[in-house]
């Protein structure tokens, strides 16, 4: 359910202002579900229509971009942009645009390898640009920092547990039983794309059965619990933007 001041929204009253057929999607989702979703004002829901666009656009630039999938370890970025840190991490280097910075990851994407939650983190910092624009981006997260769930205090998450999942949405599978040989695939964090297709860096856009299937070739001898797909949702406090 879509409140706005107060009154209960329908599809229908939008119609005017949903011009693509994810707009459609993500509003007939939050519309059928229990859960009340508010807002103050138009403006507010409107930007997190955009905020919500533009995540599934990242996560689909990402997916094409030739980036690699590795751990923390072997983790490797572009030096003209980013500090490589011990742990893995990248460090905006002084005096670059983080703007520039993080499109080079879409652009140069065969210089870059990192774990799915940096590629989430790297999703939603793509999102945050193409909804606020450079200016302001590079003003907000001038010693930018990417590195697993390290997200800068201007862009803030919030988690819960449910299953109004909606695209847009950061969802997750566990693997419990994972081989400790390949421990990197103990989870999987994804963006929820639409109807049963999840975005997750190493594994790309596929079903939530193809997640699982693969992450269940990733257990230890003799497994006894297969990955599953977890109920817990993270989502951008969208209004701090505002």
């Amino acid at each position: 359910m879509i409140k706005i001041n107060q009154q209960t929204i329908h599809v229908d009253d939008l119609s005017h202002t949903l011009t693509t057929k994810e707009q459609k999607d993500i509003v007939t989702k939050m519309e059928k579900y229990k859960e009340i979703y508010q807002y103050q004002t138009l403006s507010q829901f409107q930007f997190e229509l955009l905020f919500r666009t533009k995540t599934l656009q990242a996560a689909r630039e990402l997916n094409k971009s030739k980036v690699q999938f590795t751990t923390f370890t072997y983790a490797f970025c572009n030096k003209r942009y980013w500090d490589r840190l011990s742990n893995g991490g990248f460090l905006l280097k002084p005096n670059v645009k983080p703007s520039v910075a993080i499109l080079d990851v879409l652009k140069n994407g065969s210089l870059y390898a990192f774990d799915c939650s940096t590629g989430i983190a790297i999703v939603l910092y793509l999102a945050t640009l193409y909804s606020i624009g450079s200016t302001r981006f590079d003003l907000l997260f001038n010693r930018l920092l990417l590195m697993d769930w390290q997200f800068d205090n201007d862009l803030k998450l919030t988690q819960k547990y449910g299953y109004d999942f909606i695209p847009g949405d950061i969802l997750h599978f566990n693997n419990p039983d994972v081989n400790p040989k390949e421990s990197h695939w103990r989870a999987e964090n994804v963006i929820f794309m639409s109807d049963d297709q999840f975005y997750g860096h190493g594994v790309g856009i596929k079903k939530a059965d193809t997640i699982i299937t693969f992450l269940n070739k990733k257990r230890k001898p003799n497994p006894r619990i297969s990955a599953y797909f977890m109920n817990l949702i993270t989502r951008p406090v969208y209004r701090t933007f505002l």
